[in-house]
């Protein structure tokens, strides 16, 4: 089942966002998404792990069709009260998805594959029900800053400290396992978890530093399209009599040829 956020959880989550350092960090990790996901107006979108419905709020503007999932009746009692009716809300489990195969054109995890209990079962049922692209946006396990989380995790039970963290060639070889050698792109944010200066943001925006394996959020892109390899065959055709379909008799390939000329 993973980690479902209670009554508390769900509150703290949205109190985190009155500190600035968290809404930098948000602000970041959604451009990545953006940029690396480029939904196109009039398309469909799952958020997968949509919690309180914060990650839904920024796509509003976006012209998208939005539906969210989330284990959580706290999470969902919240977003569907900030959302209202512009969000399809649903109580399901990433494991477990209640939509038919190719149902959106795009999916996405945003921090939240983390609590997840298998893993690999949900990027598998995110790539069942998505036509175009599934983004990943997961906590790195090699970034400094999710090294102090696992270290602080052995005294504090906060649930982002219990989360599972992943590195980018996790990440892959799940996808690989899954779908076979499709196309898959990844970038980092949050390189400079501690520094919000506009300087740092316009750094952490650069292509050759969100290629960074270190970076706090690793953001991964899959296009779950079958991709089959082909080889010709020979074939051996043993040429045989023809038949004359007026005299009813079996003919050679000359006579055959005579007939077509007269």
């Amino acid at each position: 089942m993973g980690y479902v956020f209670d009554f508390n959880d769900s509150k703290n989550y949205e109190l985190r966002f009155l500190n600035p350092r968290n809404v930098h960090a948000f602000d970041l990790q959604m451009g990545l998404m953006l940029k690396m996901l480029a939904p196109e107006p009039g398309r469909s979108i799952l958020d997968i792990g949509c919690g309180t419905g914060r990650t839904l709020e920024p796509l509003i503007g976006h012209d998208l069709l939005l539906t969210g999932i989330d284990p959580s009746p706290y999470m969902l009692d919240i977003a569907r009260e900030k959302l209202g009716d512009r969000a399809d809300i649903h109580r399901a489990f990433a494991e477990q998805l209640p939509f038919e195969d190719n149902t959106f054109h795009y999916s996405f995890f945003f921090t939240s594959l983390e609590f997840t209990e298998m893993p690999a079962k949900a990027i598998e049922e995110a790539c069942r029900v998505t036509k175009d692209r599934v983004f990943i946006g997961a906590l790195n396990k090699y970034a400094p800053l999710n090294i102090l989380r696992k270290l602080k995790s052995i005294f504090i039970k906060k649930p982002l400290y219990q989360a599972r963290f992943f590195s980018i060639l996790e990440l892959r070889q799940i996808s690989f396992d899954i779908l076979g050698d499709v196309p898959i792109q990844w970038k980092t944010t949050l390189q400079f978890p501690f520094n919000r200066s506009r300087i740092c943001r316009w750094i952490e925006t650069l292509s050759l530093v969100e290629k960074s394996p270190f970076g706090t959020v690793i953001g991964m892109t899959i296009t779950p399209v079958p991709r089959f390899t082909t080889r010709p065959l020979s074939l051996k055709i043993k040429e045989k009599g023809l038949y004359n379909p007026v005299s009813g008799f079996a003919m050679n390939k000359q006579n055959a040829h005579e007939n077509r000329i007269q």
